[in-house]
């Protein structure tokens, strides 16, 4: 028969006072970005100046009708507008016939306006540097 053999513990008992411990980490990242915008207008602009004219609407109607249009799609985007019906742009007559007359008609109408495009690249660069000091 066999018997357990006795053992015996002894405790560690470290061989330094006091010490040191220094850690560093770096990291470096680079984002590059691009943001686009898209600017609509959704309305439209008429306008008409001049002199020696009127309107040849029997009411003196100076504004085109507006018409709602089908829906758009721009780079991902669903817009509808509000255009003009160019058969509705006013008429105009000469006020006395014969004399010196002007007539300047403006029409912005409705849609994509302008795109904006901004390409940036971002660099990171983060070090951590740890200094632990330690004593008994």
């Amino acid at each position: 028969m066999l018997l357990p053999v006795k053992t015996f513990a002894v405790p560690v008992v470290p061989q330094f006072r006091s010490g040191s411990s220094q850690t560093s980490s770096s990291s470096e990242s680079v984002i590059n970005e691009t943001i686009t915008s898209y600017q609509y207008r959704t309305g439209f602009s008429y306008s008409a100046s001049g002199h020696n004219i009127e309107s040849a609407d029997t009411n003196k109607y100076i504004n085109p009708t507006a018409t709602t249009l089908t829906e758009q799609t721009v780079g991902g985007v669903n817009f509808s507008w509000t255009a003009p019906n160019l058969e509705a742009v006013p008429r105009w007559t000469i006020t006395t016939p014969g004399s010196a007359f002007s007539l300047q008609e403006t029409l912005i109408t409705p849609g994509l306006d302008t795109v904006t495009t901004i390409t940036r690249t971002i660099n990171t660069s983060t070090t951590v540097e740890t200094t632990t000091t330690f004593g008994q």
